[in-house]
């Protein structure tokens, strides 16, 4: 076998010992020029906001500009094809959010880019849901609400930010939990879903805080509950699901930040201490708990469980509720 002779084992062992060095020089030096991350929504969401919470802090870190690209469209398709296919260096990292990453692959038949495509770098941020109803329905509270809901099954129109998104299939899950039925009216987003709440046209919006926040501070819109174990820091008055009497169901949206496969492993291990720094800093859990998000931060293995048991969790919902995404 040449594999044997001690002519190759030398060179193999010559390049095994020069590969490691020449990785990390690449991960010592990282980054060399500006560092871009691809944002699937427009300005102003949930995710564009955790990108923007991470991207300056990140720029000081590692001494280089950090820029936000938002590729809105196609159901986040674009974003994702862009950042899959871009070279594998850490210059082209792709803010990803939970919704596209769990549910395209159980929602269209063919995707333009796959999971594996994807390597995780780091969790960034989480935002749970709010409960929100137009004040003309009769409910003053989450049991009131499913009540009416029980009297009146679909009847109740709710909004979401369009076929497949978080609000739709979690909306979904809550009419499954409650064994009640309320029509789906999909929009391009939440503000388009939200004018129309906030005029009446539907009655039930269940969606992430930031973009309702002020609505239900100045009375323009009922919030119910908040799907997660703790209250929210800008809502202190709205229950959790559990204190409002729904116990297990809750609902939250994630936003990690992710690399092309085959990115060098050092520089994914440096872009990720560097993130876990922005996040321990006060000032941006500060910013963080200011726009309704929370700044939390997973490493690249415990990212990749969670998008595995995600993955799992979404898909059995999405298929067992026929949800496509057109």
């Amino acid at each position: 076998m040449p594999g044997h002779h001690p002519f190759y084992t030398g060179v193999l062992a010559i390049c095994a010992a020069f590969a490691t060095p020449v990785a990390l020089a690449q991960a010592v030096s990282y980054p060399t020029k500006p560092v871009t991350i691809v944002v699937p929504n427009p300005p102003g969401g949930v995710v564009d906001t955790s990108a923007r919470l991470v991207s300056d802090s990140l720029a000081r870190q590692l001494g280089q500009a950090v820029v936000i690209d938002n590729r809105a469209g196609g159901s986040g398709n674009i974003a994702y094809q862009l950042v899959a296919r871009a070279p594998k260096d850490g210059y082209t990292l792709l803010a990803s959010y939970s919704a596209y990453h769990v549910g395209n692959p159980a929602m269209f038949a063919k995707l333009p880019w796959s999971q594996k495509d994807l390597v995780p770098v780091a969790l960034i941020a989480v935002a749970t849901n709010v409960i929100t109803v137009n004040p003309a329905l009769p409910a003053n509270n989450l049991k009131e609400f499913i009540a009416y809901l029980k009297q009146n099954p679909g009847k109740v129109n709710y909004a979401s930010q369009g076929n497949g998104s978080l609000s739709h299939v979690g909306t979904e899950l809550f009419t499954q939990v409650t064994q009640t039925r309320m029509t789906h009216v999909p929009y391009k987003g939440s503000g388009p879903a939200i004018q129309d709440v906030l005029a009446g046209q539907v009655q039930v919006f269940i969606t992430t805080p930031p973009s309702v926040i002020g609505h239900v501070q100045t009375g323009k819109l009922k919030a119910l509950a908040v799907t997660s174990k703790t209250r929210h820091p800008m809502l202190p008055a709205v229950p959790t699901t559990a204190e409002a009497g729904l116990p297990g169901f809750e609902l939250e949206a994630w936003v990690g930040l992710f690399a092309p496969a085959g990115t060098p492993p050092e520089v994914i291990a440096k872009l990720s201490e560097n993130v876990k720094k922005v996040l321990e800093q006060p000032e941006t859990r500060k910013r963080a708990d200011t726009v309704g998000i929370e700044a939390r931060y997973m490493d690249p293995a415990g990212l990749g469980a969670l998008v595995t048991k995600d993955t799992e969790y979404w898909g059995k919902i999405i298929k067992a509720r026929n949800i496509t995404a057109d």
